[in-house]
């Protein structure tokens, strides 16, 4: 299983991005759990956002919530991080990761350790 996301770049604050996590060599992708975590320089990865496999159960971190969607598409093999209103504060590397595995508790998508692949990061910076 390969991941690749895109979709970073340079924007004012105010502005919106939509990132990208593409799913190589996976079947049924959509059985597979994707979140989306940051990276701040000098900080911890913290988890931003979670869509859970099958039904598409959205989650979001409350410094997000309101301004971030995360959406799949199913037939492209994709999940989209759209990113609005966005405020220096959400400057980082953004990863992407996947999971299909049982999880014994409710909230495993908040912890990196329970995703088994990743993508490789792609920075996103809130700049005037």
């Amino acid at each position: 299983v390969q991941l690749q996301a895109s979709g970073g770049g340079l924007v004012q604050p105010g502005g919106s991005l939509r990132l990208s996590c593409v799913a190589d060599r996976i079947q049924d992708y959509d059985y597979y759990a994707v979140g989306w975590f940051r990276q701040a320089p000098g900080k911890e990865r913290e988890w931003v956002s979670c869509i859970s496999s099958r039904e598409g159960t959205t989650y979001y971190v409350g410094s997000v919530r309101g301004r971030f969607s995360i959406s799949r598409d199913k037939a492209k093999n994709q999940v989209y991080l759209q990113m609005n209103s966005l405020k220096p504060e959400d400057t980082a590397v953004y990863y992407c990761a996947a999971d299909g595995s049982y999880h014994s508790y409710t909230t495993w998508y908040k912890d990196r350790d329970e995703y088994a692949y990743w993508g490789q990061g792609t920075q996103v910076t809130v700049s005037s």
